[in-house]
């Protein structure tokens, strides 16, 4: 049957006065994939089985302090939050992270991280506690060790840390500075002490970084545009949601959840899989060999501080993901794991090792699909014209938005003075 010209008329005038153009028009199918991107989707946060005191407030406070004071270094001037800087999203912004030496990786963003089941690019860490350990003592990030730390915890926070953790060990007889650290003197005097006492020492460190992940599991993303965009588009309101996003970006969230296959990696609702992929970036000439995950899944498995571990609260059981981990150097050469690109517009450069200024410079990679330096890629090109790469990067300046934590955990804490 013909539609009367005079309805076609009047409804596409209804159509312009509501806002529910082509551009709000989504099919069922699409509004799951919306869905599934935004944070609405988000389960409540689980207890980490790993840690005890995850959800301890005494703990998230003692982990704040501990965060933010730098006397937790070889030099005194460096904390985690050198480079996990609140005000950047809880990262720093270089290339290359950088304290008392320059690392050869970039610092990821910790905001969402109690979600994950690995840390770090390669995946070497699996529970926020023991990734804040690792930091601790690199010789090129705070470079210190687990005896120095024992005798900050017990001079500066000793209050604290035995309302928590029970008494703290009489450490009198302990060296100034131990631990399993690349430096000979410091190697050795780690080794000279007893099973015992190293044992006493781990015990301590490793509630150091479970008091700093109580912390860490405050900083979440909070509610973007997009995410209101959301939920406009699901309650059918087009009025409400032609006012949140433009047409390029309505434009770019078409294009990334369908041609340009952003989702294969970035999906759910912080835009990680946390899975680890090759995507054929390329190899910094100025830095060593980087394999990724080849050698970080390796790494995870030896790690003391592991789920498995002596120092871990979990039960067996409980560590599915690292019992089951499948290593295979070869499949995982070069593979990384893909950040959230929740705040991404405000996190350049880009990739393991900033090796992209921009997200222009992102989107020619994937566009172009290069030959991987090592391993293979799974990118193959999009060939996306100029117009399509620039309504992508408008929908992902969308994901920007304050974070969901309560502002006072996201200062600097006035360090303890406890003699």
């Amino acid at each position: 049957m013909r539609v009367p010209f005079i309805t076609l008329v009047l409804g596409a005038i209804v159509l312009l006065i509501c806002g529910c153009g082509a551009s709000e028009q989504w099919t069922q199918a699409d509004k799951e994939k919306l869905r599934a991107l935004s944070l609405m989707s988000l389960p409540p946060l689980r207890p980490d089985p790993t840690n005890q005191y995850a959800d301890d407030e005494r703990a998230a406070r003692l982990g704040h302090e501990l965060f933010f004071d730098t006397r937790f270094s070889s030099n005194g001037q460096v904390a985690c939050g050198t480079c996990h800087l609140p005000e950047q999203e809880f990262q720093d912004g270089k290339p290359l992270a950088h304290g008392v030496g320059t690392t050869t990786r970039r610092t990821m963003t910790i905001v969402g991280t109690a979600y994950s089941p690995w840390l770090f690019w390669d995946g070497r860490k699996d529970s926020q506690w023991s990734q804040a350990l690792g930091p601790m003592e690199s010789p090129v990030e705070h470079g210190g060790n687990r005896t120095q730390y024992a005798h900050l915890i017990e001079q500066h926070y000793r209050a604290e840390y035995e309302a928590l953790f029970g008494r703290m060990p009489d450490l009198s007889q302990f060296p100034a500075n131990a631990g399993p650290v690349p430096d000979a003197q410091t190697r050795n005097a780690w080794y000279a002490m007893t099973p015992q006492q190293r044992d006493t020492v781990n015990r301590i460190y490793a509630n150091m970084g479970k008091a700093i992940a109580a912390y860490e599991r405050k900083i979440m993303p909070g509610v973007s545009r997009f995410d209101k965009y959301v939920e406009a588009i699901l309650k059918d309101d087009a009025a409400t949601a032609q006012t949140l996003l433009t047409p390029d970006e309505i434009a770019g969230l078409r294009l990334f959840i369908g041609k340009a296959n952003c989702t294969n990696c970035h999906n759910g609702a912080l835009f990680t899989n946390n899975d680890f992929h090759n995507t054929g970036v390329p190899a910094v000439s100025t830095l060593p060999e980087d394999k990724g995950r080849a050698v970080g899944a390796a790494q995870v498995i030896q790690d003391e501080f592991n789920c498995l571990g002596r120092y871990s609260d979990a039960k067996p059981e409980q560590c599915a993901e690292l019992r089951y981990i499948k290593v295979d150097a070869h499949e995982m050469e070069r593979q990384f794991k893909p950040p959230s690109l929740r705040g991404v517009a405000e996190r350049a450069p880009y990739m393991h090792a900033g090796q992209f200024q921009n997200l222009q410079e992102v989107l020619n990679h994937y566009n172009t699909a290069p030959q991987a330096p090592a391993g293979h890629s799974e990118l193959k090109p999009l060939n996306l014209s100029a117009t399509e790469m620039a309504q992508i990067i408008a929908f992902l300046k969308t994901l920007s938005a304050p974070l969901a934590t309560a502002p006072e955990w996201l200062e600097h804490p006035a360090l303890s003075t406890t003699p």
